[in-house]
């Protein structure tokens, strides 16, 4: 299907690694030119290269946005860039429980994933107010509806995202902006097979398979239970984003689409 990207310029943040990259380079193949962004120069450029051997333009901002300022000048790169399409994928997550979370655990879960979005989206969105036409895509989580007991502040932060997608897109109304939340189930990337290894090195279940990986299947019976009996792939989100930010999803607006294998169940 053509999603009608071709010549679209985006910003994806967070994308010089697992579910921002498989974004970059989708977003590349329907057309669009990819702003990489990340805080290693070599990761990013390597995603960048990826990116551009599709024919796209590509190029690399780099920063971490939870400094001061950094998240702004990012933004007025992707302004310069001429992006059009905004996702706000970058967003580190801890594990903490309500016993061990301390105020400085929580205020890194909240500088981390809500507000580095506002501060990319604020500044950018002048820019697609006046082009007439945008997207702004935000990553949230199936922790918003079903918080983690052992990442607390993460699902709390991630559930403020989901509460200022619908917020921005009632504020964007009529400026032929729209803006979505995609909230990712669990999604096997290099940082959740980490974390499952290190468990099973713990004695901890699910373990590892035959071949020493993590065990998918124990790792959906015990973790996460889901009608789909799989684990997401970086792919699975990354086309439900694509399809967000084309003009084919004109009419969809201030939503939370759940790509979590149907994990949350139904509302």
């Amino acid at each position: 299907m053509d999603l009608r990207l071709a010549g679209q310029g985006a910003l994806v943040t967070g994308s010089s690694s697992g579910i921002g990259a498989t974004i970059a380079g989708m977003l590349a193949d329907e057309g669009c030119d990819v702003l990489v962004h990340g805080r290693g120069a070599g990761a990013a450029a390597a995603v960048a290269e990826q990116v551009a051997a599709r024919g796209v333009r590509a190029e690399v901002v780099l920063g971490d946005l939870t400094e001061p300022g950094v998240a702004e000048q990012v933004a007025l790169t992707a302004r310069d860039f001429g992006a059009r399409i905004l996702v706000n994928n970058a967003g580190p997550f801890a594990e903490h429980d309500w016993e061990s979370s301390r105020p400085a655990d929580w205020r890194a879960a909240f500088e981390g994933n809500v507000l580095p979005t506002v501060r990319v989206s604020q500044t950018l969105l002048p820019s697609l107010r006046a082009h007439g036409w945008g997207r702004v895509i935000t990553i949230g989580s199936r922790a918003v509806r079903t918080p983690l007991p052992n990442m607390v502040a993460y699902s709390a932060a991630k559930a403020a995202v989901v509460n200022m997608t619908t917020s921005l897109a009632r504020h964007l109304a009529g400026t032929g902006v729209t803006a979505n939340c995609v909230s990712p189930g669990v999604i096997v990337t290099p940082s959740l097979s980490r974390m499952f290894e290190e468990r099973a090195a713990g004695d901890e279940a699910p373990g590892a398979d035959a071949e020493g990986g993590p065990d998918e299947a124990g790792i959906v019976a015990e973790y996460a239970p889901n009608p789909s009996g799989r684990l997401g792939r970086p792919e699975d989100i990354a086309a439900a984003v694509a399809y967000l930010a084309s003009p084919l999803a004109d009419y969809i607006n201030g939503i939370e689409l759940r790509v979590d294998g149907g994990i949350t169940g139904t509302p």
